[in-house]
């Protein structure tokens, strides 16, 4: 089916309005769901939308919740999401942090009681769009096990940087530390499809193409035990240091089971200037250039812009089943 971005954003809205979503939060959820849709990043679009509204219905994530920030040091923004959607924090993150940041020369937020983080390329490109370079760190529950392990302790831990270079989009680097996105396996699972045998383990620590084995085991880290070791980096940045839980102890974000999964994560803001002088941007312009040269490059982030570009005009085609899906929502 093909959709305006306008009437998508309103279907997932009026959707989430009747599963006990207030409506600045549906906004908000939305409008990240959209993103990411109108990017080609399904797994992190429409097809949560079922999940989300069975979470909020069930009361595993509070759609009514809203986030509470504070600030104990100069350079630092402690944001609790009252165990609600991530989307909302991250929304008051990129309200406050930049002006810290500026102030500064550098800031962290540090968010706790959060939920699924979506694409957090768009968190640091927002961000890099008012000037500033930032990295962001998320936790996510428990898909991934430590190395020569089987048991899983780390989730896909994402991580994302982005940075502005003047005229033109921001550079976006946005990854998980698995060797693909957990979405890309629920969405295998939902259209009932196998997966490329190198995506996962099964609960006996088998490769598997089978979406439903793939999602009871654990998945494969990307760069074999160097990723493993990222993926626990990430967690103790976005889940030790910010209070949150760890991935073995939250419940999944694709079922309306369980506690809240009450996530972490930590984003660290840089003023350029402030770190590299003036003429700084002029410098940061100049790499990305020089790595653009070749033809066959293309540099981090603009398959998905150009995306979101595209879609802003010619809509987005959206599948059958996904649609089928959000209307037996009732």
């Amino acid at each position: 089916m093909k959709l305006t971005l306008s009437d998508a954003h309103a279907l997932v809205c009026d959707t989430l309005l009747r599963c006990k979503v207030d409506p600045d939060n549906a906004r908000s959820v939305a409008t990240a769901l959209i993103t990411a849709e109108a990017a080609g990043q399904g797994g992190h679009g429409l097809r949560r939308v079922p999940a989300y509204a069975a979470q909020a219905r069930a009361g595993k994530v509070d759609g009514f919740a809203k986030p509470v920030a504070d600030q104990p040091f100069p350079a630092v923004l402690r944001i609790d999401a009252q165990l609600g959607f991530a989307y909302p924090a991250l929304d008051l993150m990129i309200e406050r942090l930049p002006d810290i940041a500026r102030a500064q020369g550098i800031a962290v937020a540090a968010i706790h009681k959060s939920h699924h983080a979506g694409v957090m390329g768009f968190t640091v490109e927002r961000l890099a769009e008012a000037g500033l370079a930032a990295m962001m760190f998320a936790n996510a529950p428990a898909a991934m096990a430590p190395w020569g392990g089987r048991r899983p302790m780390f989730g896909t831990n994402p991580i994302a940087f982005a940075t502005p270079i003047g005229d033109g989009d921001p550079i976006v680097i946005d990854l998980a530390l698995s060797k693909v996105a957990r979405g890309k396996i629920m969405a295998a699972k939902q259209k009932g499809v196998p997966i490329p045998d190198d995506w996962a383990l099964d609960a006996d620590g088998n490769p598997t193409t089978d979406a439903v084995k793939a999602l009871e085991g654990t998945m494969v880290p990307a760069g074999g035990v160097k990723g493993a070791a990222l993926a626990m980096m990430v967690e103790m940045l976005a889940a030790g240091l910010t209070g949150a839980q760890f991935g073995h102890q939250s419940s999944s974000l694709f079922d309306d089971k369980g506690a809240p999964p009450a996530l972490g994560q930590m984003v660290i803001a840089i003023d350029p200037v402030a770190v590299g002088g003036a003429g700084i941007i002029d410098h940061l312009r100049y790499i990305a250039d020089e790595i653009a040269l070749e033809e066959t490059v293309r540099l981090p982030g603009r398959r998905g812009q150009n995306a979101r570009r595209d879609a802003e005009i010619q809509g987005l085609d959206i599948e059958d089943d996904v649609i089928a899906a959000i209307e037996a929502i009732k």
